[in-house]
């Protein structure tokens, strides 16, 4: 009871905070996504997410130069095709350009951990995440006939050296088959970072826009998760965990702190959170309107990820928080 006991005897100066304090933002928690698209000396800025770019195979490579320079152990890439069809035939064709981006950026820089997403909207003509039926105008995704082709992706994203597979469509049993693909093709020791609790967000709107993958019609309501549901997003971490997932995701993040928590608490796997391109977005466009202090409200954001229960970050905010964190 005051004045015995007086919380501020430990606030009182920046050296006694850091003795203190309960939980650290280090750059070995980040990773930095990647867009890739065809060509070569190409970088465009994405016009919803300023700072970031969608970058030809040898642009990317010096983006992740960029990244490795910093000490950001790892950036999970994107990939944009030159061609869509009904079959996602980029995402799982060895010369796809998620897969030549893996190949570029391993030779390259062979330590920096390289995480590919395996979703299938960026390289559908419809931008869903799975087989459709053809003159399908709702969206209804098939579920078991997309997991044929999340495994054939996963072992050609494995096979140009991605590190880690991260699949990203919320398609019940992927993680399981992408784990027999895996090990069928004889990557038994590649990862799979499932992106177990993603939600139907509206904090996914500029990462179309930089990704191209909006549903030419329908929604992904049918296979991403409702933003009211909290016990389902521990349903789908249990499940992923019994199909062989080696570590989790909850996507997005800021909005989803409580969930984070959650399931940090019911398993003992690795946490990923993605600090997802809305979010982005609203701290990029008030710090340009001088609304906000840029530094302090990122590494105040990541740190409240991190105090949720996160233990990796995915964040477009990784290379600004690395230079943030150093000074």
């Amino acid at each position: 009871m005051f004045p015995a006991h007086r919380p501020r005897r430990l606030r009182t100066s920046v050296a006694m905070r850091r003795l203190v304090c309960e939980n650290f933002l280090r750059i070995d928690d980040l990773i930095s996504p990647i867009f890739v698209v065809p060509g070569s000396g190409f970088a465009k800025e994405v016009v919803s997410m300023p700072g970031v770019y969608q970058l030809s195979v040898d642009k990317a490579v010096e983006e992740a130069q960029q990244v490795a320079d910093l000490g950001i152990p790892a950036v999970i890439l994107f990939g944009i095709p030159e061609q869509k069809d009904a079959g996602a035939t980029g995402a799982w064709h060895d010369h796809g350009i998620v897969q030549a981006a893996t190949a570029a950026i391993k030779k390259a820089l062979p330590d920096l951990l390289v995480l590919a997403d395996t979703c299938l909207c960026e390289y559908t003509d419809h931008g869903h995440c799975g087989v459709i039926v053809p003159g399908d105008t709702v969206g209804k995704v098939l579920n078991d006939p997309t997991l044929e082709i999340l495994g054939r992706t996963a072992v050609a994203q494995a096979e140009a050296g991605a590190d880690i597979i991260a699949p990203s469509g919320m398609m019940d049993g992927m993680v399981s088959a992408i784990r027999r693909a895996l090990d069928a093709a004889g990557f038994m020791d590649t990862p799979i970072l499932s992106y177990a609790a993603k939600y139907a967000s509206a904090y996914y709107g500029p990462f179309r826009d930089a990704a191209d993958s909006t549903p030419q019609f329908g929604d992904r309501r049918t296979y991403q998760m409702d933003p009211g549901n909290r016990r389902e997003a521990l349903k789908e971490i249990r499940l992923d965990i019994a199909e062989g997932a080696d570590m989790l995701m909850v996507k997005p993040a800021l909005a989803y702190l409580d969930i984070i928590h959650q399931v940090k608490e019911a398993s003992d796997l690795p946490v990923a959170a993605y600090n997802v391109s809305g979010e982005y977005a609203m701290v990029k466009a008030a710090s340009l309107k001088g609304w906000v202090d840029e530094e302090r409200i990122v590494l105040e954001t990541l740190l409240s990820m991190k105090r949720a229960g996160a233990d990796l970050l995915l964040t477009y905010h990784a290379k600004d928080a690395a230079r943030w964190l150093t000074r």
